[in-house]
């Protein structure tokens, strides 16, 4: 059975940032509530802030070292595949070069680089650890500062490709607000209140409480309006631990958010026009603000006391317009047409016929060696001797036409894996054009996963069927292709998402699962051996013969035939000629011994090692 895991990550006094006010309490009181109210394991539910308790000997201090190594633990010895994760964090997000940030508390916006945690490589490796992640983000920009950069468009891109459930506190180019009377950021206190009042029982139900709740409260507090960010992967998520007991007794649902739905009306009366006009305009904004037959006010502790709008039609939690039944198309011709005199009728319809009769008689008169050509060069490929005599005693004129006018015919000998490849061809591009036609592409996985759940829908016996099921089998194999593509990029958690989209009742599901279990392993590997080389980057400083030495043997650590291994050697041989080059430059300032002693620093098995010996023999002769 899959575990319940929270993180709550909140942090009010920054060592180089402005304090916050909330952050803390945030965390604090999301913990609480999926605790006591969730279902969640007390110990199960971690929570790092200013005052935190430590956890056995380790500290709670939210630092990046405290942040990383309690991640990298909790991956490699409790969570286990298909767990679920909430991962949230309430304090400062930077942008820096494009890249998205989360500041810990030591955290300097002159270093964001060497002082942040980078959102990237934390949400790859969230990824990788096959876990089922909600990441709740209610980041602060800081004002005023060089960091104070539009944050959040990395994320949610990111989110998109790997397919992370990820809700933002606002959109990039807004800003997140407190308020020291909900106690509270804004988002925060819109998630809890969605959460309490049952309105977060999914991620769109949650998605539909938050967009309406959170500029509600900025208006009703006279703050500039925020508007979460919402990321929902296209595969259905529960969230909490009780409803994922109510799941095992409930048939799914499959949902496409993407879906639209078309009704064809029968046209209103003139003389109503203008009454249907305001009705449909005052439905548009009733529903718009309907959340699940719900009130905001209706759920315990209201945020805001004005009511919101409610609605008995059929409106989804989207907003779109769903009708119970849609009516039969009303011919909007007028009813009381004039009929055609009968004589005037025949006349037309006599010369009309003439026309087309005339039209065909001088097509076949002018082709008619053409028609008897075709006719004998559609003789049998095994016609008798006799049979090619008549062809050949034909008159010239006719036998130089057969011989211009038949178009090539294809060899005999024309493999198989030919012909085969050549239909290939034309069922894929057949597919890409299917593709189009649905303004999809076929370099997004998550467009093809959208083009086969359309074609599913396609039932035996109806026109297309046959066409959409050829469909899936070449969209199912394009979205592995994308995977290994992006793979062989080491971009494994990418290619993992892509994978993951691919279901049981597509051909290419078991090798997708193959790639997966290995892609996992070696993204993982790729992973630590990132970590390797980075530590060993930074260990280098200039002009420094020893540190570069130091670098060499951190490198050294990753594994032959693992992903890295090959940057790792180009470093290791980039770091020893910098060695050498340091060497010779002491050698041609007179400084003899420092340059053997920096040369003897080149390790063996580099490309430099030989030179290096070469040049402090020849030193030592000196």
């Amino acid at each position: 059975m899959a575990n319940y895991w929270a993180i709550a990550i909140g942090i009010n006094q920054y060592q180089l940032f402005q304090p916050l006010s909330c952050a803390q309490g945030d965390a604090e009181a999301l913990e609480d509530f999926l605790v006591t109210e969730a279902g969640f394991l007390p110990k199960h539910c971690l929570v790092m802030t200013d005052t935190s308790p430590p956890i056995g000997d380790r500290s709670t201090y939210p630092t990046k070292e405290n942040i990383l190594l309690l991640l990298e633990d909790l991956a490699a010895t409790s969570w286990q595949p298909e767990d679920y994760l909430w991962l949230f964090f309430s304090g400062y997000g930077v942008n820096y070069k494009g890249k998205d940030y989360l500041m810990p508390a030591e955290g300097n916006p002159e270093l964001v680089q060497e002082t942040g945690i980078e959102l990237r490589s934390l949400m790859q490796s969230l990824q990788l650890a096959d876990l089922n992640v909600l990441l709740l983000l209610d980041i602060n920009r800081a004002f005023g500062t060089q960091a104070d950069a539009p944050v959040g468009e990395e994320t949610i891109e990111l989110a998109q490709e790997l397919q992370l459930a990820t809700i933002l506190s606002c959109q990039p180019e807004q800003f997140s607000h407190e308020s020291s009377e909900l106690g509270h950021g804004f988002f925060t206190a819109a998630l809890l209140e969605a959460l309490r009042s049952g309105n977060g029982s999914n991620l769109a139900d949650l998605e539909s409480y938050l967009s309406l709740l959170v500029p509600k409260l900025c208006h009703h507090h006279w703050r500039p309006i925020q508007n979460p960010a919402i990321i929902i992967p296209s595969r259905q998520q529960i969230i909490l631990p009780k409803l994922a007991m109510e799941s095992d007794v409930q048939p799914e649902a499959v949902i496409y958010p993407e879906e639209s739905f078309a009704v064809a009306l029968a046209a209103p009366p003139l003389d109503n026009y203008s009454k249907t006009s305001a009705v449909r305009k005052e439905v548009s904004v009733n529903s718009s603000q309907q959340v699940k037959g719900k009130k905001v006010q209706e759920s315990g502790g209201s945020l805001v006391s004005q009511p919101m709008a409610e609605t008995s039609l059929g409106v989804n939690t989207r907003g779109r317009f769903i009708p119970n039944s849609s009516k039969g198309y009303v011919s909007r011709l007028p009813a009381n047409q004039p009929s055609i005199p009968f004589w005037k009728q025949f006349i037309l319809w006599s010369g009309g016929s003439l026309l087309v009769a005339g039209l065909i008689a001088v097509v076949f008169l002018r082709n008619q060696e053409t028609f008897r050509i075709k006719q004998v060069s559609n003789a049998s490929p095994n016609a008798s001797v006799s049979d090619r005599q008549v062809v050949e005693n034909l008159p010239s004129d006719v036998y130089d036409g057969l011989r211009l006018r038949t178009p090539p015919v294809r060899l005999n000998n024309q493999s198989s894996a030919q012909i085969a490849s050549s239909s290939q061809s034309k069922k894929r591009n057949q597919a890409v054009l299917d593709l189009a036609k649905m303004s999809l592409r076929q370099t997004q996985a998550s467009d093809l996963s959208m083009a086969i759940a359309t074609a599913r829908k396609i039932q035996p016996g109806e026109p297309l069927y046959e066409q959409a099921q050829e469909n899936i089998k070449i969209w199912s194999q394009m979205i592995l292709d994308l995977a290994e593509g992006r793979a062989k990029q080491r971009q494994y958690a990418s290619a993992i998402a892509a994978a993951r989209l691919i279901t049981k009742d597509e051909a290419p599901y078991a090798k997708a699962q193959a790639a997966i279990n290995l892609w996992r392993l070696e993204g993982k590997q790729y992973v630590s051996n990132k970590t390797l080389l980075d530590a060993a980057n930074a260990l280098i400083k200039p002009e420094q013969a020893s540190t570069y030495n130091r670098a060499i043997e951190v490198a050294k650590k990753v594994p032959a035939g693992q992903p890295g291994f090959d940057t790792a050697q180009k470093s290791i041989n980039k770091w020893s000629e910098k060695i050498l080059d340091l060497a010779k430059r002491r050698a041609a300032e007179g400084e003899r011994k420092a340059a053997i002693a920096t040369a003897a620093l080149v390790p063996e098995e580099t490309g430099a090692y030989e030179d290096a010996q070469d040049a402090i023999q020849k030193w030592q002769k000196k």
